[in-house]
């Protein structure tokens, strides 16, 4: 039986996931464990280069491990874990950080967008903070790394450094290539539909969280910045009617051809209330799986355990390969 690919793919807990996040990327975490050997986590080392209330942040982490089992990432069939309860990331990304360039760190665009929005905190490790992203990828031995277009410098980095390490030690690291799904959802601001919808967005009619409750989510839809154009037609210019229909698409499975004959002759306002209604249909069971599975605290902290000794257990034979070839004694 051919081995199958590896897969590491991972989330910050920092803000309930959006629509945007659950259509464009953990609804094919779940798809993934079919034909892949997955490894999820939900990296927290990450979330401190901003500020983060301890409390809070605690909070979002258990909420963040709970959703990804609500939405289907088996934690028997994948590796599910939190980053923090394997030393190894911070292990490797001192020694990837030796084998990364200043200049290559200091040409990353989201350090400079981040840096850009908290002026008053550019610290250490939002400048490093790729480095613990390539060490995250590189532990697993990853061959494949589900990639949105914000953070595929971040890979191309992971990639070079791999290929430094390799070709003064040997073969070490597997080389990862970007795992681009054949349909992905891209789903936008409600409120500026030429940006992307974010977790982090300020205004809290832009986005849709996977944890609205129903008359929340039609809400915000019926809010949405459309034109002013009547006609519903996927168009160029058309940024607001576009967006409601990707995401119209996106969670009935009908063509964009399908929704323009099914509201033919329909106004904005019956459109954005039938994307709201089916969007509340599809998030539903997340929400009730998610209440399901808060309740039983207990068993979400034995898969955060399990899954953190599969994790240690993989990523331990990868660190000890490393610090042999660097001349460590490893006992």
């Amino acid at each position: 039986m051919e081995e199958r690919k590896k897969i590491f793919s991972g989330i910050q807990p920092t803000n309930t996931p959006t629509l945007g996040n659950y259509l464009g990327a953990l609804q094919n975490w779940v798809k993934l464990q079919e034909d892949y050997d997955c490894t999820y986590s939900i990296v927290d080392l990450h979330s401190i280069t901003v500020r983060q209330d301890p409390q809070r942040l605690k909070k979002q982490i258990y909420e963040s491990y709970t959703l990804l089992l609500a939405m289907g990432v088996d934690p028997e069939r994948s590796t599910a874990f939190v980053q923090s309860h394997n030393c190894h990331h911070a292990e490797l990304s001192w020694v990837l950080s030796c084998f990364t360039q200043f200049g290559e760190l200091s040409r990353m665009t989201q350090f400079k967008d981040k840096s850009a929005k908290h002026p008053e905190n550019i610290n250490a490790g939002l400048f490093t903070y790729p480095v613990l992203m390539a060490a995250d990828i590189l532990l697993y031995q990853a061959d494949l790394v589900p990639v949105g277009i914000d953070q595929k410098q971040h890979l191309e980095l992971s990639r070079d450094i791999a290929i430094r390490f390799n070709n003064i030690y040997g073969d070490v690291f597997v080389v990862p290539d970007a795992y681009i799904p054949k349909t992905t959802a891209k789903v936008a601001s409600l409120q500026d539909p030429t940006k992307k919808m974010s977790k982090s967005d300020e205004n809290p009619n832009a986005s849709i969280s996977v944890l609205d409750d129903r008359d929340t989510i039609i809400r915000k839809f019926k809010r949405a910045v459309t034109d002013s154009d009547t006609e519903i037609r996927y168009a160029p210019g058309k940024d607001g009617i576009n967006n409601l229909m990707s995401i119209y698409s996106a969670v009935t499975g009908k063509t964009y051809e399908d929704i323009e004959k099914e509201f033919k002759g329909k106004g904005y306002g019956e459109f954005k209330l039938a994307v709201g209604e089916a969007t509340a249909d599809i998030l539903a069971p997340v929400q009730s799986e998610y209440a399901r599975l808060s309740a039983d605290k207990k068993y979400i902290e034995e898969c955060m355990k399990n899954g953190a000794e599969k994790a240690f257990k993989t990523s331990r034979k990868t660190l000890q390969k490393v610090y042999k070839k660097l001349g460590y004694i490893v006992l």
